[in-house]
């Protein structure tokens, strides 16, 4: 790697960090007719890894619940490592909370659907995120002094 101050990105790996699946109430659940409620949170954080290295992670958690007992309960982690050098400030917020978020999201909408099919329920499709407008409107919040609701039903939180 020269020595110099040119920006710099990369992607190390991106990875499959934890994935848990509950079914508190199976095989008797099983026989329910009724259509489930669905809760989805979705939660993103970052940190150091080292010298110009982050590890970013996604964290959704998803609970199915028939007649308000719990059909199963799930959660997965998918993570990312990746070199970022020479991208300060508000780039690289905007690196952390948004580019990186969009290059992991795919994998773990694919593991979230994988693991419930597998478990004997219809897959969950996670919806698209535009990451962008998630991270203007935290930007936005935070200048009127307001704080996001922490994963409330359905939502996202950035950090």
């Amino acid at each position: 790697m020269a020595d110099n101050n040119d920006p710099v990105f990369n992607i190390q790996r991106v990875y499959l960090k934890e994935a848990s699946l509950e079914q508190p109430n199976s095989p008797a659940i099983f026989l329910e007719q009724a259509q489930p409620s669905v809760d989805i949170n979705l939660h993103m954080a970052h940190e150091g890894a080292g010298e110009g290295f982050y590890e970013v992670a996604l964290t959704v958690t998803v609970t199915a619940k028939v007649n308000d007992r719990v059909l199963f309960l799930a959660e997965c982690r998918e993570a990312g490592i990746f070199e970022v050098r020479n991208i300060a400030g508000e780039q690289l917020d905007t690196v952390l909370k948004v580019i990186c978020p969009q290059i992991i999201y795919p994998y773990l909408r694919g593991n979230l659907a994988d693991m419930t099919q597998r478990a004997g329920f219809p897959p969950v499709h996670l919806t698209e995120l535009n990451f962008q407008a998630m991270y203007e409107q935290q930007k936005a919040a935070e200048g009127q002094g307001d704080a996001p609701a922490a994963n409330a039903p359905g939502s996202a939180t950035l950090q």
